[in-house]
This record gives structure tokens, C-alpha cells and sequence, in this order.
């Protein structure tokens, strides 16, 4: 079995080996046996069903939630020498009759669906009549009212059990707690599953949680280090998203916005445009995300405080998927957890109506705010939440391990004095108005109510504003203060604020480390291929495949990744025996673009250093 796997894979994606847990996976798939697949994005959770279908009789079907993520997988495996398909809404009647005789005659071994297809009587039939072996069900946290995006079409998928008794169903995703996992298998009413977990960490990328201060100036200083690469940039709401995309097209960069407050048109645009390598930078809310498959994004920034761990994994994960380094930055302020919360009790335009999501929403904000204003390693805080451990003590590639985020050696001082004046104040202002005090600012506002006469007035003046903020909000964040009003929000006491004041509590603070203006430590370099490449001859492969992609009208990293060719950069094959060695190039790809891609190291090499 393992030798055959191998094989398959050899053949047409190039690769020599598994990845953890994918042959576990795949064994599943051919024996017919239910299983659940956690994997971590970049984990080649698609090999494990796409594999098994071109070694078992029948027709393996994949429930995928978008159109355009359908596509371009379809495009990928048909590049890989793969029969696919999919059947959606937007293609012709004719055209899904000459897809339902192919399915017939067994011309098609994978097709991709939507759920909302998959409802249709009509079309189940259809799949009946195929000889259906298999169900993928991808991105299956979905079906899940504890997972993180929750989608009510899914649910709908446990009545295939019922239409398709002998099908094998397997469902993916790249994260799921245990109890999202258990409500995965029991609502697709899964036959005692094999439930594989990955490891969650994601070593190529670099975590970075910095305090939010002067929010434009930190995302130009992220941009410039990863000049002329691929990133996405979250906010939370559309305002956000149109404010900051025009802010940087001003300065020069080509950002394109993308939420769901835009015309179709306008999104799908944008999400081509970013696939197609002619846009290098999107700004979005969370909207953008379980279509976007391109491979060579380095970079991930979020804004704010996204509204669970998962959601964080989930969108930080889109970065480095072919394994090489990649960067996440996330600009935190404690008032991003007292937004969401808002945007919670309204049932904001971003926010899912569900009743049983909201009730999970709450802890979930709970968690990702303890995460942004921790102080241990990040990598290990995410794998422990999702129930592992860390294997080693130092990641090296976050801001924590990096001596780049420090604790604050006397937190509990600081909360005293910063708790000491919200009760002074007789619990009545903002954090603006509290700042103004503890740094004795000489201001008619705080002359006016005699608050330059309390004994908290300027005990905090060595503090920038930046820095008394973004202290208060992690108080808040904590407990230890509250923060309370829609259209003014005060600063109020909580129970936790009494055990501050009488030196009881464990209050731990951060801060970056003070030092001399520098450019952040130097990402750890992670490449998969352990070896340097020709930089002048990879930029030259990147602009070849841009073209060959424009030419065939998919996406360039259906052509190759960015791992492959920096292979080939590093290689230099000028023969196509030595090219069929290097990662990522299967017989199909070979033999589309081997001599081109020979012809190109060739002339390189004759050009001269």
C-alpha cells in the first residue's frame, strides 16, 4: 500500500515522501474507513483524499464552500495530470450534462461540489448513478456550531450518510478543537472515525504582537521589509479595510480592499487580481480567506485582535504555505477585545447571527486577548491551546524569544497607580481623560475638575500616552479594570481591581524592550530545501511562470510554487532527467514545462555572474 501511495504522488505531484500523519490519511481513505484530519494550512491535508481517488474505484467527491477555491484546485490537479472537475451554479446546462456523461464513463475520478449542490435530490441522484466511493468534506469546521465560521448549508451534509451508506466520508480542516472534532463526527454521523491531529505549529512562521500606537507607520515599516512579496492585511470592519487600503495606495502601494460590502464584482476582481500575482497587497476583513490559495504570501497582518484563536490560525496560516518563511504581525490594543464585545451585544454587520456561536464568542475573545497580552513563546502558547505541547523551550521566531517584548519588571506598581486614579476620578472618564491625569498634563479639562489636585496627578509622567494606553487596555483585558458605555465609554472597577489595590493580585504587564532605533531582528530564515539559491535567476523563473499563467488563465502557482522554483534556482538543472529530480515537478508538469523551464537555467547560466 505505502509503496503504491508513494508512487501516485511521485508521479504527479513530484514529491518522495509523506508528510506527517498524510499516509495515516490516505490509508483511511482506501480502506473505508470515516476519519477526521486536523492539519495546520500547508500541512497537504488535499493529498490525503486526492491521492486514494486515483488508486480505488469510484468517484471521490469534495465539498468545498467557494466557486473560485473550487477552480483553482481543479486547475492544479488537472496541471498535475489529474481528472477533475467540479459542478456548480456557474457553468451552463450543457455543460454540467457533458460533465454528468464523463462521470458516467468514468473519464472524472474527483469532482468538486458545494454543499448547497449537494441538498439538490436531483443531483444526488446523480452521484448515485456516478458510483460515488468517497465524501471530502474540506474546511469541515464549518459544520460545527463551536467551530469559528459556522455556515447552516453544512449541516445539511449528514443526510448523505443516509443517500450513500457504503461511502467512505472524511472530513478536513486545519484547526478544530477536541470539542469541535466530536461534533464533526457527530454531525456528519461518522462510523467510528479515525481522527488524526497534526501538529499544530507552524515553524516557518515568525509571531510578532506588538502594541498598536501609531498604526499606519508600524504597517509601512512591515511592508517595506517584505518589499515586492505577497501579504494580506485584516481589519475588523469595512470602514477600516476602505480607509487603510486608500491611505496606502496614497503612499505608493498597490493595496486593493476586500469585504463583503463590496459588489461581487468588485471582490472577485480583487481575489484574481491577488491570485494572479498582479496585486501584492490586499487589505480585508475576515471575508477574504477560505478561497485565497496562493502559495508565496509572506507576510500576515492583522490590525487588531482578531475574535478567536481559531480565526488567528486560521488567517495567519494563510502565510507560508509552501513552507518557506513568512512573517505574522499583529497590532493589539486591550480595546479590540471591548469592540468585538460590542459588536456582539448588536450583532454587528461582521458578525454571525447564530445564537449557539454567540454563546462560544465570549470565551473565545477571552482567549485570543490572553494570547496577545502573554508573555510566553507564541508558538507555544497557540499549540497548548489546541491541547499540545511545545517541543522545544526557545521557537526563535517569535517576539517574545527574540528579546523583542519584555514583562513589566513592577506590574503590580503600575496597576495600583493606573487603578488609583480611574477610583479618584470617581470612576467617571475615559482613557483618554485618565492619561491626561496620571501624566499631570496641564490642560483645561483636568484644571477644570480640580483633578491636578489629586494625588494621582502626574505619577505616571515618564509614560508616553501610547504607553499609558496600551497598559489600561491590558488591564482591561485582564479584569482588573472595566470598561463600560456605548456612546462614552468610562473606566470602572471590577472585583479583581480590590485584590490590585491590596497587593493580591498576579498582575503581569508587557512592553516592547526599550532600545536604540533598529529594524526588528532578521526573520528567522526557514527554507525547506536547506540550501541558497540564485535570487537573479528565481526572480527571472517567477516572471516565466507569471506569464505562462496569464497565457493558460490560472493562477501561477497552479503552474509551480515558489518552493519549486527556488529549487530549480538553487539546482540549476539544464537537463530534463536532472529537472524531474527537483520537488513539486510530476510527469505532467515535465512534460508541460520542462524545456522551457531547462532553456531558462541554460541561458542563465551563459549570461554570466
Amino acid at each position: 500500500m505505502r509503496a503504491r501511495l508513494l508512487e501516485v504522488i511521485e508521479k504527479h505531484w513530484g514529491y518522495d515522501s509523506f508528510r506527517p500523519l498524510q499516509e495515516e490519511a490516505m490509508t483511511a481513505v482506501l480502506d473505508g474507513r470515516d476519519s477526521v484530519v486536523v492539519m495546520p494550512t500547508g500541512g497537504g491535508k488535499s493529498l490525503c483524499y486526492q491521492v486514494p481517488a486515483l488508486l480505488r474505484e469510484g468517484v471521490t467527491v469534495v465539498v468545498s464552500p467557494l466557486i473560485s477555491l473550487m477552480k483553482d484546485q481543479v486547475d492544479a490537479l488537472r496541471a498535475c495530470g489529474v481528472p477533475a472537475t467540479q459542478m456548480n451554479s456557474s457553468q451552463s446546462a450543457l455543460e454540467l450534462r457533458a460533465l454528468e456523461k464523463d462521470l458516467f464513463d468514468g473519464r472524472i475520478r474527483i469532482v468538486f461540489v458545494s454543499p448547497e449542490r449537494l441538498a439538490m435530490p436531483a443531483f444526488r441522484q446523480t452521484l448515485q448513478k456516478a458510483g460515488v466511493s468517497a465524501f471530502a468534506i474540506d474546511e469541515a469546521h464549518c459544520i460545527s456550531h463551536w467551530g469559528h465560521d459556522f455556515r447552516p448549508e453544512y449541516r445539511q451534509l449528514r443526510q448523505l450518510r443516509d443517500t450513500f451508506p457504503e461511502a467512505g466520508f472524511h472530513a478536513y480542516t486545519a484547526t478544530a478543537t477536541e470539542q469541535v472534532r466530536r461534533d464533526i463526527a457527530q454531525q456528519l454521523s461518522l462510523r467510528d472515525p479515525l481522527v488524526l491531529v497534526g501538529n499544530f505549529d507552524r515553524p516557518n512562521l515568525t509571531y510578532r504582537v506588538l502594541p498598536r500606537v501609531d498604526e499606519l507607520k508600524q504597517l509601512v515599516e512591515v511592508l517595506e521589509r517584505h518589499r515586492g512579496e505577497a501579504g494580506i492585511v485584516y481589519c475588523i470592519r469595512r470602514k477600516d479595510v476602505d480607509s487603510l487600503s486608500e491611505q496606502l495606495r496614497k503612499r505608493g502601494y498597490d493595496a486593493l480592499a476586500y469585504h463583503a460590502g463590496l459588489s461581487q464584482e468588485e471582490r472577485r476582481s480583487t481575489q484574481e487580481k491577488f491570485a494572479a500575482e498582479r496585486c501584492d497587497v490586499v487589505v480585508a476583513t475576515v471575508a477574504f480567506g477560505m478561497g485565497i490559495d496562493r502559495s508565496n504570501v509572506r507576510f500576515v497582518v492583522h490590525m487588531a485582535m482578531p475574535k478567536s484563536i481559531e480565526h488567528y490560525q486560521q488567517e495567519t496560516g494563510r502565510a507560508g504555505r509552501d513552507g518557506l518563511e513568512a512573517e505574522c504581525v499583529l497590532f493589539y490594543s486591550g480595546a479590540d477585545a471591548v469592540i468585538w464585545k460590542t459588536m456582539l451585544a448588536r450583532g454587528g454587520e461582521e458578525m454571525e447571527p447564530d445564537p449557539k456561536y454567540l454563546q462560544a464568542a465570549t470565551r473565545h475573545l477571552y482567549d485570543m486577548d490572553r494570547y496577545c497580552s502573554g508573555t510566553i513563546c507564541r508558538h507555544r502558547a497557540l499549540v497548548e491551546y489546541f491541547g499540545q505541547q511545545a517541543d522545544a523551550p526557545s521557537c526563535n521566531a517569535c517576539d517574545v524569544c527574540l528579546g523583542e517584548m519584555q514583562e513589566v519588571s513592577d506590574a503590580l506598581t503600575v496597576a495600583q497607580k493606573i487603578v488609583s486614579c480611574v477610583y479618584r476620578v470617581r470612576q467617571s472618564f475615559g482613557v483618554g481623560h485618565v492619561i491626561s491625569v496620571l501624566r499631570g498634563e496641564n490642560i483645561e479639562r483636568v484644571r477644570e475638575r480640580n483633578h491636578d489636585q489629586l494625588s494621582t496627578y502626574g505619577i505616571m509622567k515618564e509614560h508616553s500616552r501610547n504607553e499609558l494606553r496600551d497598559l489600561i487596555y491590558q488591564l482591561v483585558g485582564q479584569g482588573y479594570l472595566a470598561q463600560n458605555g456605548d456612546d462614552y465609554p468610562v473606566l470602572q472597577l471590577t472585583e479583581s481591581s480590590r485584590a490590585v489595590m491590596r497587593g493580591e493580585a498576579q498582575v503581569r504587564l508587557r512592553q516592547p524592550v526599550v532600545a536604540k532605533k533598529k529594524e526588528p531582528k532578521a526573520r528567522r530564515t526557514y527554507v525547506a530545501d536547506g540550501g541558497e539559491f540564485d535570487r537573479t535567476l528565481f526572480e527571472a523563473l517567477r516572471k516565466w511562470r507569471r506569464s505562462e499563467a496569464e497565457e493558460r488563465q490560472v493562477p501561477p502557482y497552479v503552474i509551480f510554487s515558489d518552493r519549486t522554483l527556488r529549487e530549480v534556482a538553487r539546482v540549476q538543472p539544464t537537463t530534463l532527467t536532472a529537472l524531474r529530480g527537483v520537488y513539486g515537478i510530476g510527469d505532467a508538469k515535465l512534460e508541460q514545462f520542462g524545456e522551457a523551464l531547462v532553456t531558462r537555467v541554460r541561458e542563465h547560466a551563459s549570461s554570466g555572474p
